[in-house]
């Protein structure tokens, strides 16, 4: 049978690991600890897969797996981290909206523009400090499908996507903790609203402009994410300043 070791590696991996090869996805929340042996099965993946149908999507690696360390690095070991990761694209028909028409000009016949909202990455970790921390990776591609008259007559379709990424984070402090407003203003690109109480919520949303990936598409999640940390001096959360 083709490709007979390589299904029967794929048995053998952790079930999270056998959901993002042949289902793409999963929704799950572990303790902290239970995440290492997914993490340890993912590490392996490329010795022992080598059909194209079943390779990870670079996001496992570049994006999903660090960001687990370092959320579990920052949990008590009963703290919990709950995952919903789908990595099977924007182009699926659930996640399009509807199309409509855009003006055109000669020789441009007509075009057809619609947008699909991804959602693609979703994580909630109990951090050991007593906070909470969501954070939301989303993909909005616009689409534009344009069939244009060539000067020999010739009709040709051709479909354009433009791609912005937003990360949205959203910290819930502790009960009364210790909260200091930064000194300097985050980046131009990262916008935050504070929603002032006991338990106080910093929610922080980044818009990326273009299809970022690899290690710049981490490096932006990282800016975002840490933006909510600097509202609280380290090792003081236990606390509310007066």
């Amino acid at each position: 049978m083709f490709w007979r070791k390589q299904k029967a590696a794929i048995e053998r991996f952790h079930p999270l690991h056998r959901a993002l090869t042949l289902e793409r996805g999963f929704s799950v929340s572990l303790r902290r600890d239970d995440w290492e042996p997914v993490i340890a099965s993912l590490a392996g993946h490329g010795t022992v897969v080598r059909r194209r149908k079943w390779q990870l999507s670079r996001r496992v690696p570049a994006v999903l797996v660090p960001l687990l360390r370092v959320l579990a690095a920052d949990m008590p070991p009963d703290g919990v981290l709950s995952v919903a990761a789908d990595l099977r694209g924007a182009d699926l028909p659930e996640k399009r909206g509807p199309q409509h028409d855009v003006p055109v000009q000669r020789p441009v016949i007509s075009m057809k523009q619609w947008y699909a909202v991804d959602p693609w990455l979703q994580m909630r970790a109990e951090l050991r400090d007593g906070s909470v921390l969501e954070l939301v990776v989303t993909d909005r591609v616009r689409y534009r499908r344009r069939k244009k008259r060539n000067p020999r007559g010739k009709v040709k379709v051709k479909t354009k996507t433009k791609t912005t990424q937003l990360v949205r984070v959203t910290r819930r402090l502790a009960k009364d903790a210790v909260v200091q407003r930064p000194a300097s203003p985050p980046p131009r690109w990262v916008k935050v609203q504070v929603k002032p109480g006991k338990r106080m919520v910093i929610r922080v949303n980044g818009k990326l402009r273009g299809a970022q990936e690899g290690k710049a598409m981490l490096d932006r999640i990282l800016d975002v994410s840490t933006e909510p940390f600097r509202w609280t001096p380290p090792g003081t959360a236990a606390r509310r300043t007066k």
